[in-house]
């Protein structure tokens, strides 16, 4: 959805797991009390609204790495219905090889 481009999001390790257990409404700054304030007085959106509209856009693919939920130890089950597809790090290192705008969650 970056300038109407299609976008692939791509999650590991925490990020992952906050997507696949529901806690994606409270921001979470282990030992930073003062950033989790700061976020939440300035009404900056949750984790739920950025992916609500990425989702609505239609020009979002969520991935999980597969390497991440076996480590997390869940399950491709648990990531079903809340990630499009699940990649190992080879095939991601493949698929965002040469581009040049590139963020990993």
């Amino acid at each position: 959805m970056a300038l109407g481009r299609r976008v692939d999001v791509y999650f590991f390790w925490w990020a992952l797991e906050r997507l696949l257990t529901d806690r994606l409404d409270e921001p979470e700054f282990p030992e930073r009390e003062d950033v989790a304030v700061r976020f939440e007085a300035r009404g900056l959106p949750t984790l739920r609204s950025l992916l609500t509209q990425l989702r609505d856009s239609d020009q979002v693919t969520l991935v999980a790495c597969t390497g991440s939920l076996a480590a997390l130890g869940l399950t491709p089950r648990d990531a079903e219905g809340r990630v499009d597809t699940l990649l190992g790090w080879t095939s991601i290192l493949t698929r965002t090889a040469g581009l040049t705008d590139r963020f990993y969650l």
